[in-house]
């Protein structure tokens, strides 16, 4: 026994290197692309015309038609082949707004930071109401203020304590974090960051409440931002999807704004306001676009390394570190291995994705058309892909074996620190290899932990090698995600260099690798079991995913 495991030990010693060994790194071609992208960067030319020239870009707006259509010609303009829009669809209706204010008349006369939330209605000219407040916690609480409503301007929600920071603004990784991210949670050990159950319980809630203010008549209806000092973070309070009923005026304040009034209101104080949003909704927009382009492979061109980030942002600001510059920093690493000369043996396809923020839909329609998808319950088709129940097992199409990886960049303007993992043990010692050259730009970090929330979703639930790289936040949690105050200054020229320089070269050492890169299994369906009592058939034993014929 001892003999034997010694010599076990000897060919794993023997092996293992070898195995390393084969994660070379062209080194030429790795300072090539640092040349190219630290001292003839085109980054922020590209972040001035996105974010300044374009601006906001809400799917299903003409500025989201217009930004798809300004990539794939910037692509072009770079050299970068087969640039093109590819549609996808259902999406539903769009919105756009032109204007907004709110201000208190009654008890003084002040102006008031507020934003109207996409696909809910405008106010036709100015209106004004008392302020009520209303405190619901479940759908029960909303019935206590029926007929209490009509002609009032609902502030909805709780104000927040803004304490003064004590952390800052600008947050970078240190050592010690770094060390930490890459130690793997346990599935369970922690608690999730979504409750899905809470999650559909505040939907619920939420569309309650906005249902009982629509019968009653309300004005409008104001909630709490969830930022401070002048940032307001603003999403959405109806729906892009034509079935569901158009909503009240709906706008987010400035949280001290809103403290204010809430405050007012629950001293007993009379508050008046005046209301005025200019706001529609667009018909017929049920067709959304990805750009695409690539430069094609030699000897394995059959093969696709995809790189990506979503054009789309939201419409309080300019979607500059949200999500503008994930798409310059791909963009700009496209262009640098084109202006290079670079020669990968794969295809290194890029795609910028819309409906990213309404439920990654343009990346998951992507993935269905090219790779595979499960079948959803027809009831839920329309509801967020979070709330969304599998019918059956993974359906999988002939081009699925040949992506190599896809790889996101969707955390703000911070430089690259590593990559997650995403539980793929056997992508990690080649992630590693690949970053040992890019050590010196602080690229030090591969965690087998995954993440989630953005597109590489969307090819990692159907068994693809899907990553995120891990950023700098800066600012992005405190004052930038989704908020009037994500802007082109707030974007950082030398972390989205170092970003485009970090991604070029994995997207080379991703084509350029001799094998492709190993998988986890397959993701598979369970059939829901049997509600007890019920005569339903015995639950199945989890099905193994459907496989494409050979050819």
């Amino acid at each position: 026994m001892i003999r034997r495991f010694a010599l076990s030990i000897l060919v794993l010693a023997l092996v293992v290197p070898a195995t390393f060994a084969e994660e070379s790194v062209d080194l030429d071609v790795l300072q090539r692309i640092r040349a190219e992208g630290f001292r003839d960067s085109k980054v922020m030319e590209a972040a001035d015309e996105l974010t300044n020239g374009i601006g906001a870009r809400l799917t299903g707006s003409p500025a989201m038609k217009k930004a798809n259509e300004w990539a794939r010609d910037k692509l072009t303009s770079w050299g970068i082949s087969n640039a093109h829009l590819e549609p996808w669809s259902p999406f539903g209706r769009g919105w756009v707004w032109e204007s907004a204010s709110v201000r208190m008349v009654t008890p003084e006369t002040t102006e008031l930071i507020a934003y109207p939330e996409a696909w809910s209605q405008g106010t036709n000219g100015p209106v004004r109401g008392k302020a009520i407040r209303l405190k619901a916690s479940t759908k029960e609480d909303l019935e206590k203020y029926r007929g209490q409503l009509a002609g009032k301007i609902v502030i909805f929600g709780e104000p927040r304590e803004i304490a003064s920071r004590e952390t800052p603004d600008l947050d970078r990784y240190d050592a010690n974090e770094l060390e930490e991210l890459a130690r793997y949670e346990i599935p369970g050990t922690k608690p999730p960051r979504y409750n899905r159950e809470e999650l559909r319980k505040r939907r619920e809630l939420a569309r309650a409440a906005v249902k009982m203010l629509g019968e009653e008549k309300a004005l409008a209806i104001l909630s709490p931002g969830r930022f401070d000092g002048g940032a307001v973070a603003v999403q959405a309070a109806g729906s892009w999807n034509p079935k569901e009923p158009e909503v009240l005026p709906s706008l987010t304040l400035a949280a001290e704004h809103y403290g204010r009034l809430a405050r007012l209101l629950d001293k007993g104080v009379a508050v008046d306001l005046e209301i005025n949003v200019a706001a529609r909704y667009l018909p017929d927009v049920a067709t959304q676009w990805n750009t695409i382009a690539e430069i094609p492979g030699t000897d394995k061109k059959d093969e696709i390394v995809m790189i990506g980030a979503h054009l789309d942002s939201w419409h309080a600001a300019t979607g500059a570190t949200d999500n503008a510059a994930g798409v310059v920093a791909c963009m700009e690493a496209m262009r640098i291995l084109k202006e290079i000369g670079a020669r990968p043996r794969r295809t290194i396809r890029i795609a910028l994705w819309s409906g990213e923020e309404q439920g990654t839909f343009g990346s998951r329609a992507y993935v269905k058309e090219h790779y595979g998808s499960f079948p959803i319950v027809p009831e839920d088709v329309d509801k967020p892909f979070y709330l969304q129940k599998k019918a059956g097992p993974l359906q999988l199409k002939q081009d699925h074996a040949k992506l190599f990886a896809y790889f996101n960049m969707d955390n703000g303007s911070g430089k690259i620190r590593g990559i997650y993992g995403e539980e793929n043990a056997a992508a990690i010692p080649i992630f590693k290899a690949w970053i040992e050259p890019l050590e010196d730009l602080g690229v030090t970090t591969v965690t087998m932990n995954p993440t989630s929330n953005t597109d590489h979703d969307s090819f990692d639930e159907v068994g693809l090698p899907g990553f995120q790289f891990i950023q700098d936040q800066l600012e992005y949690f405190t004052r930038t995600w989704h908020s009037n105050m994500d802007l082109y200054e707030r974007l950082s020229k030398p972390d989205l260099m170092q970003a485009a320089v970090v991604i070029a070269s994995f997207a080379y050492n991703a084509a350029n690798r001799p094998q492709m890169l190993p998988r986890k299994p397959l993701p598979r369906w369970e059939a829901p079991k049997p509600t007890p009592g019920s005569s339903a058939i015995p639950t199945p034993k989890p099905e193994e995913p459907v496989r494409p014929a050979a050819r």
